[in-house]
């Protein structure tokens, strides 16, 4: 039975990829925050007699500490685990600047740091399965953001539509580094641009925003079971390169700032000693 672990996975692109493995014959750990929509998940699981495989871990992804011990928690209940599924987000554009009690800025900790923790703790997992494989859900193929690396944490320069695109090009770099670090591993990284998708991410936005967004899903985001049919396949039959890029069902091509291989591990190096520091 394969095993397969989904941060954000009680809602959205994490769920419907969740119910998809479930419906599979898969073991599934869906990671989230949120104990309504984990037992909502549970329940649908049971509805298409997956009761069992299903598991719900609450776990708050904006700390380092949670994310370090949800890496022991799954070493020490599966040996094995054949696909991790980087989803969780939550967009704050709009809005003050959040910390975590860490310190962190709040869309570095949830979309970036717990996603370097989770790649790299769960390493030796992975490599213990026949065919592992590495998804992280974010926007490669869209040239916006870059890095701040003289404050990261945008302590002096704050606005939410620069913490967001920080965190996705922080994400392109984290797959690029992977590779370059564990050259021999056979974990397949797969950096993936869902493009529009029909998820309740309009909610979470200011009127009249949300409005215009909400309208916008309607006439032109593809259904949840759409999205997730091209990922399954990826996921499935990950490419035979270390690590690629995909928008949508195009592979992306991994050139230019974006994806160079000192950058990336220029920013490994800052955030493990970032993380070092917690």
């Amino acid at each position: 039975m394969q095993t397969v672990v989904i941060t954000g996975g009680t809602d959205g692109l994490g769920k419907g990829l969740a119910l998809h493995y479930l419906r599979q014959g898969a073991r599934v750990l869906a990671v989230g925050s949120t104990p309504a929509k984990g037992e909502a998940l549970l329940a649908e699981a049971a509805a298409v007699s997956a009761d069992g495989r299903g598991v719900f871990v609450e776990t708050d992804l904006t700390s380092v500490t949670a994310a370090r011990e949800l890496v022991a928690r799954i070493e020490s209940t599966c040996s094995s685990v054949d696909k991790l599924v980087l989803c969780a987000q939550r967009y704050r554009l709009f809005g003050s600047r959040a910390v975590t009690r860490e310190g962190f800025e709040h869309s570095f900790a949830l979309a970036y740091l717990s996603r370097y923790v989770l790649s790299h703790g769960l390493r030796k997992a992975l490599e213990s399965s026949r065919r592992p494989v590495i998804m992280n859900v974010g926007t490669p193929g869209i040239p916006l953001g870059r890095i701040h690396w003289d404050d990261p944490q945008l302590a002096r320069r704050y606005s939410g539509t620069k913490a967001t695109l920080q965190s996705f090009r922080a994400n392109d770099l984290l797959g690029v580094a992977f590779a370059a670090l564990y050259a021999d591993t056979p974990i397949r990284y797969v950096g993936y641009n869902p493009g529009m998708v029909s998820t309740g991410m309009p909610n979470h936005l200011p009127q009249p925003l949300r409005t215009v967004a909400q309208a916008s899903f309607a006439l032109f985001a593809a259904s949840v079971p759409k999205a997730v049919a091209p990922m399954a396949r990826l996921l499935d039959e990950p490419p035979g390169a270390p690590v690629t890029a995909y928008r949508t069902t195009r592979q992306v091509p991994l050139k230019g700032h974006a994806f160079d291989r000192e950058t990336a591990l220029r920013l490994h190096h800052l955030t493990q000693d970032l993380i070092d520091a917690v």
